[in-house]
């Protein structure tokens, strides 16, 4: 489970206080900024300024990977290296925990997941050195399997993992849309041969839900289920990172899905804007509040300064715990 461990809070007017927490060896903030549009929809000045505020409030956990935004005339490189050239602009590099992905970037320009890279040693090995050079770095900090790849062995991919570590070249390894029975699969195999675990799991999650038996059109996204928290709280040591936790704006203009289309998402939507007025803060921060609740790490994306501000605020939001449960029984 990721353990909260002390606030701290910058000195200057209007800073806002964070909330420290542990993936592995990695020390991380109770935000992680997603970077998925950064060089493509975002441009590399708004790109800056939105990193710039992150780490002046005090974060330091950012998330990228190396296939955004394939789907969308993307090379896969965008994201990756608007990062390095930050990095490289700001010297800043000890003061942040990098994460990015490998496994879903396809092999052919135009391609797509049918023809991803995959996850044998080759792969792993080719990815990171790529990713290495677009973040202009020595080191990944945490490095997901970014999808599944049942076509390989888990021990030629974890070994791969295993030997990246060794070297110094990643610190912690982490798995994205992977079935809970899979998961525990791998880091068993970890154990066995001696080689460091999976530290962290990175699904979709939010605080409405879809009907189970509905498919999304991000149809390669995995959902947290009650099943994998379940495996996380027994396990201890494994952390719990969300991503679309604001379901892309549909908490406010944007529409849902149909697969949101039911009766317990009313409910829910019901006692959320009941809890944001009680504390005067926006559904969105709510829904941040609420899974900073579960020991769950948001990915939290941003498009201008202002977006983030808004999140950033849902670091000073504390849920009591009658609002919980409110929040919880709702359904």
């Amino acid at each position: 489970m990721i353990r909260c461990l002390t606030w701290s809070a910058l000195q200057e007017p209007g800073s806002r206080a964070v909330t420290r927490q542990h993936i592995g060896s990695l020390d991380v903030g109770a935000l992680c900024l997603g970077t998925l549009p950064f060089g493509k929809y975002v441009d590399e000045r708004t790109s800056f300024a939105i990193l710039d505020r992150f780490a002046e409030a005090g974060g330091t956990f950012l998330d990228t990977a190396n296939n955004y935004v394939f789907w969308d005339g993307g090379t896969g490189d965008e994201s990756e290296e608007t990062i390095g050239r930050w990095l490289a602009a700001r010297g800043n590099r000890d003061e942040v925990v990098l994460a990015t992905k490998l496994g879903a970037r396809p092999r052919t320009p135009g391609a797509g997941l049918e023809d991803a890279e995959g996850l044998s040693a080759a792969a792993v090995r080719t990815a990171a050195a790529a990713s290495l050079k677009r973040l202009g770095t020595d080191r990944i900090d945490l490095y997901y399997s970014h999808v599944e790849d049942r076509s390989v062995a888990l021990e030629e991919t974890l070994g791969a993992f295993a030997s990246l570590v060794a070297a110094g070249a990643v610190r912690e390894i982490g798995a994205s849309n992977h079935a809970t029975w899979r998961l525990d699969r791998a880091r068993a195999v970890s154990r066995a041969n001696g080689w460091p675990p999976y530290a962290a799991v990175q699904q979709r999650h939010s605080y409405l839900r879809p009907r189970p038996d509905v498919k999304l059109p991000e149809w390669a996204h995995v959902h947290m289920s009650d099943e994998l928290f379940d495996y996380a709280r027994s396990e201890g040591d494994l952390a719990l990172v969300a991503y679309s936790p604001l379901l892309s704006g549909a908490y406010r203009d944007k529409p849902r899905h149909e697969g949101y289309d039911h009766p317990g998402t009313t409910r829910r939507l019901a006692v959320l804007h009941e809890v944001a007025a009680e504390l005067g803060a926006t559904v969105n921060q709510v829904v941040l509040a609420w899974l900073r609740r579960k020991d769950i790490v948001p990915v939290v994306g941003a498009s201008s300064v202002a977006q983030l501000d808004e999140s950033l605020g849902a670091l000073t939001l504390e849920l009591d715990d009658d609002q919980l449960t409110r929040l919880d029984s709702a359904c």
